[in-house]
């Protein structure tokens, strides 16, 4: 364990939060302020650093009950606007997941497919406050004798509605091109031939995973923005890794850690939950999330001061590479340069799209640092950290 001169704690940081003396800068600003300042001044200055990033993330959904009939069902299949719910649950329990396409879609039939509605666009309505149609359909019991419900629901009429969401807010992600003669359609977006584009996600320096690489402050319980409402990350994701290639910064260079995240559904706002068609792919969900790093030392302060310049990416070939399975690296690129606009491989000028919007990473980095400041968000306890899992 290092020895640190600087040293608080999260509880310490909160009774600030309370007093209305706690300092706050967003990750974009604690570049600037490391780099000027030093780690160690830094970590005595700051106390929390806030982070954010908006992006589709495709394993996402929510858990609703939509509330016992007169007389009961056991609902067994269910739609909402069509779309199939996974209903193996319990009687009036079920599970919308934000890939799931209507069941009329002709899906990839007529390529390339376009998706127009699905599990994350049901999500977005409902938080909008729009009429969604529920058809439940069941086989009878003695004490559910119902075999069917048709009804118009809203957000608000539901029993409970909660999202929670497998995998979120990857640590890093590739950087995709396609090396085929033909255009690709890709969950990384459409890729035109010959590296005709290149596209990326995350928001790189504002991104959360980023900014604490290690998972040294982020666990069971850690309170963050989810959805324009407050959340909690409940577990590692469904893809957890952090036994990855990283720089001397300590940030991975490949994709990394991942979240399980929870959160009222009915607290959230449709700006921060948007229904994605993504063209030959699928459907999703753009999710907007912001984590608090708490300062507690200057290891913190360092990492929160990385800089684009100083993170990392693999660029992979999802023509002929990534079907196979062989998704090797054919050069590593900096998000300053994804950034720029444009990236250069053997010799090649490659144009660069991003799949996230830095622009709504600043503002939820920004809402959330509001949040604090006026005490309205205090930082969760985490009881677990992910570095464990």
């Amino acid at each position: 364990m290092a020895n640190h001169k600087i040293k608080k704690t999260i509880d310490e940081i909160n009774r600030k939060i309370k007093e209305g003396k706690v300092v706050v800068v967003t990750a974009e600003e604690m570049v600037g302020i490391v780099k000027e300042n030093g780690p160690e001044k830094a970590a005595k200055d700051i106390d929390v650093v806030t982070t954010g990033t908006f992006s589709p993330m495709c394993s996402s959904g929510a858990f609703i009950n939509f509330g016992h009939s007169k007389p009961p069902i056991k609902a067994s299949q269910v739609t909402l606007n069509d779309v199939p719910a996974y209903a193996g649950l319990a009687a009036v329990d079920i599970y919308i997941g934000a890939t799931e396409p209507s069941i009329d879609d002709p899906l990839n039939k007529v390529h390339p497919g376009q998706f127009k509605y699905g599990g994350g666009h049901v999500i977005n309505d409902l938080v909008s406050g729009k009429k969604v149609r529920l058809i439940a359909k069941a086989y009878t019991t003695d004490c559910y004798p119902k075999r069917e419900i048709k009804k118009q629901i809203r957000l608000s009429d539901l029993p409970y509605a909660v999202l929670v969401n497998p995998r979120n807010a990857y640590q890093n992600y590739n950087c995709a091109i396609n090396l085929k003669d033909n255009t690709i359609y890709t969950y990384m977006g459409v890729l035109r031939p010959k590296a005709g584009n290149a596209n990326y996600a995350t928001a790189g320096q504002l991104s959360p995973l980023f900014n604490d690489p290690y998972c040294l402050t982020i666990g069971l319980g850690t309170r963050i923005f989810l959805g324009g409402a407050q959340g909690y990350i409940i577990w590692a994701g469904t893809q957890h890794n952090l036994s990855v290639a990283r720089g001397k910064n300590g940030v991975p260079s490949q994709p990394g850690a991942t979240l399980m995240l929870m959160g009222d559904l009915k607290e959230m706002n449709p700006r921060w939950l948007v229904g994605v068609s993504i063209l030959g792919y699928g459907c999703s969900l753009a999710v907007g999330i912001g984590i608090p790093i708490p300062i507690l030392n200057e290891d913190m302060a360092s990492y929160t001061g990385v800089s684009d310049e100083d993170i990392f990416t693999q660029i992979i070939d999802y023509g002929k590479d990534y079907p196979k399975g062989n998704a090797e690296s054919l050069g590593e690129v900096s998000y300053a340069e994804l950034k720029s606009g444009t990236i250069t491989l053997n010799g090649q000028t490659i144009q660069t799209v991003p799949l996230s919007s830095y622009v709504r990473a600043q503002e939820i980095a920004g809402i959330l640092k509001e949040w604090i400041q006026e005490g309205q968000f205090y930082l969760g306890q985490p009881q677990h950290l992910l570095k464990d899992i």
